[in-house]
């Protein structure tokens, strides 16, 4: 399975974990990716999305709805 959001395109970052002698050694953050049912055109699709992406999407159609 792939490490990256199919609705944001976020993918994992890399960088360096930091000990207290200031030693640098290579590591990733990978994105929060949960399994999500979303109503897509009255069919409910499985989808794996990042947990950042799917509260977005909360928020705007909870916003779409008090409208």
């Amino acid at each position: 399975m792939s490490k990256y959001c199919p609705i944001t395109g976020k993918g994992p970052m890399t960088g360096n974990n930091r000990s207290h002698s200031l030693r640098a050694t290579r590591r990733r953050w990978n994105v929060n990716l949960q399994k999500r049912k979303i109503n897509i055109n009255g069919q409910v699709v499985v989808i794996r999305m990042s947990n950042r992406a799917y509260r977005t999407l909360k928020k705007t159609v909870k916003a779409a709805e008090a409208e």
